[in-house]
This record gives structure tokens, sequence and C-alpha cells, in this order.
């Protein structure tokens, strides 16, 4: 199936035809003629981040579970004038993932940038007390699935010039909360993935880098709701507000530009305050 993919060419009309009519939506287009994959991009944070990338002139390739959230995130963004597309991708399966590469060289005909926002959080409690199936889910979905998808990748991006991997990660992971346990384990992993495949691919001039957002206003922050949410995390805040999904999606469009070029193996907080030294 793939070797006929790499027929395929770099740009094809129909994404060319979006990007003359993206030109006057595009702010400094210093993404100007690359191809983003993210995953989780149809809400929150991953959506800001397709939004940024395109907005910056770059092709995205937006994905989630569900064909309802891709089909309504496609019509917003390209209402705007944005080029875009997007299939429905769980990270978690193997062949969701091969449709996932197969749409971005369809349509594209190559990728510079892989974003990996999706994550999986099927349990608020302790460590301990999480089942076998809850460990295996985290892990594959937040960890394994971000370094397969990659692998997948990864014959294209060698192919192109600067290409950059950004993970999400969480800046709790300085601060851990105690019902979050798996998750905050998988998330940690997302550190040490980071630093191996920045290790790894430095001579392929590829980047690793990590976004690490802090409590942001999306419908997973909902699981921290509460009448003393606020009056808990404004002693850590040195910024008194929750953060935003668009307070995240420039620094993964810092982290793919030119401007990055000399970053990689790097954790960046977002969080209104820094948990570390």
């Amino acid at each position: 199936m793939f070797k006929a993919l790499t027929q395929v060419p770099r740009v094809l009309p129909p994404f060319a035809a979006r990007r003359r009519a993206s030109s006057a939506a595009t702010r400094g287009r210093t993404l100007a003629d690359q191809v983003a994959v993210i995953t989780g991009s149809t809400k929150g944070i991953g959506f800001s981040i397709a939004r940024r990338l395109a907005q910056d002139g770059a092709h995205v390739v937006i994905s989630s579970r569900k064909q309802q959230n891709v089909d309504q995130a496609v019509a917003e963004l390209r209402k705007e004038g944005l080029s875009v597309t997007g299939t429905v991708c769980h990270v978690g399966k193997t062949e969701d993932q091969h449709k996932l590469v197969a749409t971005a060289l369809e349509h594209c005909g190559a990728v510079d940038f892989l974003v990996c926002v999706a994550g999986v959080n099927p349990m608020v409690g302790s460590t301990l007390g999480s089942s076998e199936q809850v460990w295996d889910k985290v892990l594959n979905v937040n960890v394994k699935a971000p370094a397969l998808l990659l692998s997948q990748l990864l014959p294209y991006m060698e192919k192109r010039e600067g290409s950059s991997v950004i993970l999400v990660s969480s800046a709790g992971v300085y601060s851990p909360h105690a019902m979050l346990g798996v998750y905050n384990v998988s998330k940690t992993a997302l550190l040490g993935l980071t630093k191996t495949l920045a290790a790894e691919l430095a001579p392929k001039n590829i980047r690793v880098n990590c976004l690490m957002p802090g409590v942001i206003e999306t419908d997973f922050s909902q699981l921290f709701e509460g009448p003393n949410l606020w009056n808990h995390i404004k002693v850590f805040y040195g910024v008194q507000r929750l953060g935003r999904p668009e307070d995240c999606a420039g620094i993964v469009s810092f982290l793919c530009s030119p401007d990055a070029s000399y970053i990689t193996g790097e954790s960046i907080v977002v969080a209104g305050f820094s948990p570390r030294l």
C-alpha cells in the first residue's frame, strides 16, 4: 500500500487552490508550503494549534476519533480561508494511523511537522488502584501511539528540510495530581521520549520538542472543576488566569519555524507559572 503512496506528487492541485485562497487569512506565512499532521486537533489545544499553523501558511491535516468533529473543524477552518483537510483517526489503532498517513500523502505529498496532541485519561483515581486495562489504554494512546505514528511518517519527513515533532505532555508532570496517577506517568514518559527521539533524529535534521500545558480551558480541564479550584491554583500561578488553547498555539508555530532551528530535546511549560528551576 505505502509503496504506491511514494509516487504521489508533493502538492496536488486541490491543496494548491486552497493555498491561494488562504493567502489573505495568513499572518506571516513563516510555514508556507509546509505540511503539518496534528492528532487530537478538532477541539481545544489541538484545534488552536491547527488554526495557528494554517494561519502561518502550513497545509494542515487534522484528525480525531469522530467524523462529525472532523467535518465541523475542517468546515470552520476552510471558512476562514485556511488550507486544511482531515480524517478520522483513533491514534491507538494501527489501521487509523495508516489512514492518517495516507491522507496526508494523498492531499499534500509530504509531511514536515507532526504534532501529537491526542491523549486519553479513562480513570480519575489512584495509580495503584488502576486496572491493567487502564494502564494499557493510557500508555498505548499517550506514549506508544506517537512513537509508532512518527515511525510511519519518518521516511517522508527526513526527505524535507528542517522537519519538527512536538509531543504534548503536561505541566502536571512537575506537580502531579494524586488522582491522575496513570495519566501523570504517561505524560512523564513523554519527556523521556522527547529526549530520546531528539538524540536519535538530530542527524536527520529532525527536531523533537515537548509542549507542557498547565490548566487550560478545555473539555479535559473540567475534571478539575469545583468551588475551590481557582483558590487552589492561584497560589501557584504568576499569571492570575486560567490558560486558553491559543496560549499554546504560538509556541508550537515557533517550534516548527526556522527561528527554532537550533532547539531540540526541550520541554516548554505553558502554565502561567514555572514549576521548575
